[in-house]
């Protein structure tokens, strides 16, 4: 027998964030598929059929443990998964054809079943676009901080110099790895007006915004339509820049957004097609939001952890068709 509306959860292995809405889907006891599609091909397989009959695609996924039917699937949660992985002594235009086969099939199947998906194939990768957040965003009514793009080093020294003050640099990505045997990683640096316009900038694009004064930060988590707002005050000089660099120096407190937050955030959503997004605000010594970003598959653990916000309850909610 088929499992009635069966959440499927596709994410990597080590997944926290994931965890936590399985968690709570289990307490419920609604019926639970994981899976990562780097388990595809190899160690998860997939059969499905169309008949040309209304119900669209059945079939199944299975692993060596369990299957399930495609036909159950009430909603897919969609968080983190890795790329399929192939064996390794696979040609490398075999491999890219492979991984290609595996994008298009595996994938453009599970996104045509017609289930409810957190975030919607295809719009979480959009809306990561922070030029189109930023324009979407000021649209909406929010603030945004007076930005910048270019790889021209004169361009960024005469924005530095219009600003007139500290300038931020941010990558569009987060960005990691490994040099010389350690962990690194880039994250928002704060730039004097004289640092900026080095001959580096020629190399890529780069965004740079003004730097906003700050009396602490907000992480805003949406859901369904509602949200979930928490003060982030940081203690530590590289967690006043970029809070992700020190999480062990910061403070939450839940809070409300102002009216007129809450209304451009829901804006926001509406535009990007996203049912969820943790968004990002500074709110400056006098009381003002202005946003940052939004990331529509961010992380929200740690604020619940410490605020007790019920997020992954609204998750759930959202996933089980249960409207807030």
């Amino acid at each position: 027998m088929p499992e009635s509306g069966t959440v499927l959860v596709i994410t990597g292995t080590f997944d926290p964030t994931a965890d936590l809405v399985i968690e709570e889907l289990n307490r419920r006891a609604v019926p639970v598929f994981r899976a990562d599609t780097a388990w595809f091909p190899s160690r998860l397989a997939l059969a499905a059929g169309l008949d040309g009959s209304p119900s669209g695609w059945g079939g199944a996924l299975a692993t060596e443990r369990r299957s399930l039917d495609l036909a159950a699937v009430r909603s897919v949660y969609y968080r983190r998964p890795t790329p399929s992985e192939f064996p390794p002594g696979l040609a490398p235009e075999v491999r890219a054809v492979a991984s290609a086969e595996a994008r298009r099939g595996f994938g453009g199947l599970l996104s045509a079943l017609p289930a409810r998906w957190l975030p919607p194939p295809g719009r979480a990768e959009e809306a990561e676009s922070k030029p189109l957040q930023l324009r979407v965003a000021a649209e909406c009514g929010l603030r945004v901080p007076r930005t910048l793009i270019t790889n021209r080093p004169e361009a960024a020294r005469e924005f530095a110099n219009r600003i007139g003050g500290p300038v931020v640099y941010k990558p569009f990505t987060p960005i990691r790895g490994t040099v010389g045997g350690e962990s690194v990683a880039v994250y928002a640096s704060v730039l004097r007006p004289e640092d900026v316009g080095h001959p580096s900038i020629a190399a890529t694009a780069h965004l740079f915004q003004e730097w906003v004064p700050k009396a602490h930060e907000v992480r805003l988590t949406a859901v369904g339509g509602r949200l979930f707002a928490a003060e982030i005050h940081a203690e530590s000089d590289a967690a006043r820049t970029d809070w992700r660099s020190d999480y062990d120096s910061l403070r939450y407190r839940a809070c409300e957004p102002p009216a007129e937050v809450a209304a451009g955030v829901h804006r926001v959503l509406a535009r990007l097609g996203l049912p969820y997004g943790a968004f990002d605000f500074v709110v400056t010594p006098s009381g003002k939001w202005v946003f940052l970003e939004v990331n529509p598959n961010g992380q929200y653990g740690f604020v619940e952890q410490a605020t007790g916000l019920p997020i992954t309850a609204a998750i759930c909610d959202y996933l089980e068709g249960i409207e807030g």
